[in-house]
């Protein structure tokens, strides 16, 4: 897995960054594991994961991905506090500028609805901002599956076992994220997107360019 930490150059929202970092430490001594143990799971340096805890580095989502199935957790539990119960007829609303920033290099993401847990879908919406397969660290995959809806700019979908193809304001694609995946910015201004991915079950390997 490549581009497992970005140095935070330029600090994303402290909310967000607050949030993940105390939480998962959270989580964590909730599970009874150590940095060391942990980090095993997630195929992580100690030093990483310590970094992570003390919001000294902002993962990106692929290792979100894979600090949520090292912790048994879902992806929103990383950005909210932790539900101790689940019960029917939940509903949550998400009101516009109110979603949990996360910025990486490649994408500055806006977690939405965080506030359920153990929900089957994870809703965001993200600025693309990498423009090269090299700049973004090679295509991604994992299990579920993903939806996204352009909803302005120009992006240019990056996919295994196809060819490259542009997207622009108002298409979409639907894919499923087991296949090396990125999405690209394909002009010199940021695109924005409508991001749905299914709930996460094992992370994979990165699957190179």
């Amino acid at each position: 897995m490549t581009n497992d930490l970005v140095p935070l150059d330029a600090p994303p929202r402290p909310r967000s960054r607050r949030s993940i970092a105390e939480t998962l430490r959270q989580l964590r001594q909730e599970n009874g594991l150590t940095l060391n143990e942990l980090a095993r799971r997630c195929a992580l340096a100690p030093s990483t994961l310590s970094k992570i805890e003390n919001g000294q580095m902002s993962p990106t989502y692929d290792t979100i991905l894979s600090l949520a199935e090292g912790l048994g957790a879902d992806v929103a539990e990383l950005f909210a506090r932790r539900q101790t119960t689940t019960v029917s007829g939940r509903r949550t609303i998400n009101r516009a500028g109110d979603g949990v920033a996360h910025n990486t290099d490649q994408y500055d993401y806006q977690m939405l609805c965080t506030e359920l847990a153990h929900k089957q879908f994870v809703p965001l919406k993200a600025i693309i901002k990498a423009n090269s397969i090299s700049r973004f660290g090679g295509m991604l995959s994992h299990s579920g599956e993903e939806f996204v809806y352009v909803l302005s700019g120009e992006i240019e979908l990056h996919t295994q076992f196809y060819a490259p193809t542009r997207l622009h304001t108002g298409d979409s694609c639907y894919f499923d994220s087991t296949m090396g995946h990125a999405l690209l910015k394909a002009s010199e201004e940021d695109a924005e997107v409508l991001w749905v991915c299914s709930r996460i079950i094992e992370p994979l390997k990165d699957n190179g360019s």
